[in-house]
């Protein structure tokens, strides 16, 4: 009986210091890095920069991450976020990840016929890819794996983006070994679907519509939103006025 109220007393001594130690260590947490986390999509993407939507909210309230910084939000939730720190919703142009690659079967030369595993970093390893073009999308669906929205697919061997469905988080921009994908503003609609910096003879040897930098396209822009940097046509999106001139010009069609 004694030994049983002995460990009763240590029992309930034990148990008493933890729950003092528990008062004394408890790590406070703000209540606004639940609000914040109730606001979010829960998509746990990392389009944020952070590994998942609690890092973001807790980045949110220590003032490291803007209210605006989940790029898979939508206004209103960006909205919530903001009214949660007490600031005022800035709003941020929606951006879209775009495949700069128009090197289909048929179009783009081949080095080899690959039959690895449907992988882009595989084939990177056998020669830079089994495409001539050092630039050209490998469309062996490493980004479709990466999308978490179902908005990227491979067609006729170069990945395309569902326009409707991307988030702009990112990820394919991330997964992808030729760096052909990047997040442009959504309402661009002149397009140089290109990322090779050959010079012409080479490009048109590896690909029947890569650019050659002609320049074709920037003589005839009207408002100097293209220019030519290493071989490559690129456009200006906060000039571009959307005619369509560059397109209608442009010899090889690169120009959506």
């Amino acid at each position: 009986m004694t030994a049983l109220a002995i460990l009763g007393g240590l029992g309930l001594l034990f148990g008493a210091l933890l729950g003092i130690a528990s008062i004394v260590f408890r790590v406070k947490t703000d209540e606004r890095v639940e609000k914040i986390i109730a606001c979010l999509p829960g998509a746990n993407c990392g389009g944020c920069g952070y590994a998942g939507c609690a890092n973001f909210a807790q980045a949110v309230v220590d003032g490291a991450a803007a209210v605006n910084g989940c790029p898979v939000s939508n206004a209103a939730q960006k909205a919530q976020i903001a009214e949660v720190m007490g600031q005022s919703a800035q709003e941020s142009e929606k951006l879209c990840a775009t495949v700069l690659c128009s090197g289909a079967y048929g179009v783009a030369e081949e080095k080899y016929q690959y039959y690895g595993i449907d992988d882009c970093n595989a084939a990177m390893r056998l020669g830079g890819g089994q495409k001539q073009c050092s630039y050209a999308c490998l469309g062996l669906g490493t980004c479709v794996k990466a999308c978490k929205f179902d908005a990227i697919h491979v067609k006729d061997g170069v990945a395309t983006v569902d326009r409707e469905k991307c988030t702009a988080c990112g990820m394919c921009v991330k997964a992808c070994p030729k760096h052909v994908i990047e997040l442009i503003p959504a309402s661009a609609q002149r397009i140089v679907l290109c990322k090779s910096q050959e010079k012409g003879p080479v490009v048109t040897k590896a690909c029947r519509v890569g650019c050659i930098g002609c320049r074709l396209c920037v003589k005839t822009c009207p408002v100097d939103a293209i220019t030519v940097e290493n071989n490559l046509a690129k456009i200006n999106y906060e000039k571009c006025i959307n005619c369509g001139m560059c397109k209608e010009k442009c010899p090889r069609g690169i120009i959506a």
